[in-house]
């Protein structure tokens, strides 16, 4: 993100003309012992007479909330479809401004941090509960998989632009429900590399991942991006892992040859997709969707959430403890990978049934129950 920050400053002059003619307040509200400031940006078209959606805008490390504004260029698609979107500041480590996605243990909690700046701003404007969302940039892209993971209770879905989870990170995330996620990501990605790290997820297994949670159809619908822009030295792929519960689906932008950026950017550095506009991907992903819809659970659901599955975690022998009455010929359990490879399929034979995992290799897999055509998921540890 560096280039990009030293890039915007050469910008600042040609660009805020054209931004003092928008509404963006700039205000601080006091957080975990720390004034903690933000950029508001109000569409045009917001009066307060119904209740809009709120997106939140995360920079990347060594970035900031000016530089995200501009970068993502939201603005026009805000005020479109009349939706405020902020752009949140985040403290400094090692002297860089960034947010506190498992990078370190400063103690900083800014899951409470944009937490309360969403109950903040709700108080002010008129905003509906039920569609906020978290898009971000590299660092922010972590946040923003953070806040799936642990304020899904506030953010209905998310969309991550460079960023990835880390490796600790998902061995604790327990997203309470289904997650509407969206992935942007180039695999000549220098920064944040599409193959993993020691630190981070490898792209398909973070992807993969939503896609069990959500309980998707984990063989994704394919498509290429039309290569519209034959100068910008990449082309893209775009994955859809349909059908999640309640509707919930993971979406996978791949772009093949792209580095650390932001497709359909105005701000080129480095190789940039010109194919597609990232930000009007986002907003038609997160319209789809509303908190409400995502969290209504139907009674046949809860019948078949109703089992239990111990120890967890486990080295050698689960058992699975159906509380409710199976078919026999139609009550299934499979076992997944982080992947979505199945790695287990079998009948449920009894109100009781044991998996022996002895020689799994240690790490996250999920149990699926299926009972009389109905399905849910649960996480599970080996170690």
């Amino acid at each position: 993100m560096k280039k990009i920050k030293y890039l915007f400053l050469g910008l600042l002059i040609s660009t805020s003309l054209f931004l003092s003619a928008q509404v963006t307040v700039v205000d601080s509200i006091y957080s975990g012992g720390l004034w903690r400031s933000y950029r508001l940006y109000i569409p045009t078209a917001y009066n307060g007479s119904s209740a809009r959606p709120l997106v939140l805008n995360l920079h990347g490390y060594t970035s900031n909330a000016l530089n995200q504004q501009l970068y993502s260029n939201f603005m026009g698609i805000a005020d479109t479809a009349n939706f405020l979107m902020v752009y949140p500041q985040g403290t400094l480590y090692s002297g860089q401004p960034y947010w506190n996605a498992g990078i370190s243990g400063t103690g900083v909690n800014d899951i409470q941090f944009l937490s309360e700046l969403v109950d903040s701003i709700s108080a002010h404007y008129n905003i509906d509960a039920n569609c906020v969302y978290s898009t971000g940039m590299s660092n922010g892209g972590y946040m923003s998989h953070t806040l799936a993971c642990s304020l899904n209770n506030k953010i209905a879905a998310i969309a991550s632009v460079t960023g990835s989870m880390f490796t600790t990170q998902y061995l604790t995330c327990n997203p309470t429900r289904a997650v509407p996620v969206m992935q942007i990501s180039g695999n000549a990605d220098a920064t944040v590399p599409y193959s993993g790290s020691i630190s981070s997820l490898h792209i398909d297994t973070l992807v993969k991942y939503w896609a069990v949670n959500n309980q998707c159809n984990l063989t994704p619908q394919f498509a290429n991006v039309p290569n519209v822009n034959l100068t910008d030295g990449c082309t893209a792929e775009h994955y859809v892992y349909a059908n999640g519960t309640n509707g919930a689906s993971v979406e996978l932008y791949k772009i093949i040859g792209g580095g650390h950026t932001w497709p359909g950017s105005p701000f080129v550095a480095g190789v940039t997709n010109q194919d597609f506009k990232a930000s009007e991907k986002i907003w038609l992903f997160f319209r789809k969707y509303k908190l409400n819809q995502l969290t209504n659970v139907t009674d046949a659901v809860k019948n078949v959430a109703s089992f239990e599955i111990y120890p967890n975690p486990v080295s050698e022998i689960l058992n699975i403890q159906m509380n409710e009455p199976i078919d026999s010929k139609t009550a299934f359990l499979s076992i997944f990978d982080v992947t979505g490879k199945c790695i287990i399929h079998e009948k449920i034979g009894s109100q009781i049934s044991k998996v022996d995992l002895t020689n799994y290799a240690a790490g996250i897999y999920f149990i699926q129950v299926m009972n009389d055509g109905m399905q849910l998921t649960k996480k599970i540890i080996v170690n």
